[in-house]
């Protein structure tokens, strides 16, 4: 079945935590989106966003996306038993699509279980049967992961401004994240982080 809206492009006139209202053609649609989307989005400007349909017997709920390789993700994601479109739209607040898919063909299982309301069942689950399924995006994954995670960006950059070379700095910062099973993290987790990344140096190179 094909997409009733596929996209939407309009004015935003309100901003919550988890959903966006934006006016178009005088209707206002009530979408929600993950917490990564909605930080690029402002009240009083015009946005257009990859949008999914999902309909119920009692409902009809839009789903906003960066673009539409994230929503083809989205719906991908859905097919699987016990995967609601909430949870789906959680595993994209939680990783970014390359990061989702990067994790899926890994089988890493702590990565998938790092999303509120999947547990170790349902993460084989997730991995079991999106492994090979997940499109890529049409371009190099990693400059898009890259924008849409400035705090581990910031760790990559204290770790070159400690005379760390560029290439070894983003190869540390990639394997703490690995280890701790996401594929983003927040502003507070951004000392623990040098921490660790400095430690993958080894106690000859740490200067911390």
């Amino acid at each position: 079945m094909g997409h009733v809206i596929a996209a939407l492009t309009g004015e935003v006139t309100g901003l919550w935590l988890d959903h966006v209202i934006i006016s178009a053609g005088g209707v206002g649609f009530l979408v929600f989106a993950t917490p990564r989307l909605l930080g690029t989005l402002r009240v009083g400007q015009t946005a257009t966003v990859s949008v999914a349909m999902v309909v119920r017997e009692d409902a009809l709920t839009l789903f906003a996306f960066e673009d539409d390789v994230e929503r083809e993700v989205f719906e991908t994601v859905r097919s699987v038993s016990g995967i609601g479109p909430k949870t789906a739209l959680g595993l994209l607040a939680v990783h970014s699509a390359s990061d989702l898919r990067a994790a899926i063909e890994a089988g890493n299982v702590k990565a998938i279980q790092a999303v509120p309301g999947i547990g170790p069942k349902t993460a084989q689950r997730v991995i079991l049967e999106l492994a090979g399924k997940l499109v890529e995006s049409g371009g190099p994954n990693r400059p898009a992961s890259k924008a849409a995670n400035a705090n581990a960006d910031q760790v990559v950059q204290a770790l070159v401004g400690l005379g760390y070379p560029a290439k070894a700095a983003e190869q540390a910062v990639t394997k703490v994240l690995t280890g701790m099973g996401v594929g983003e993290i927040t502003t507070a987790q951004v000392p623990e982080v040098l921490r660790a990344a400095l430690r993958t140096f080894g106690s000859g190179a740490n200067r911390g």
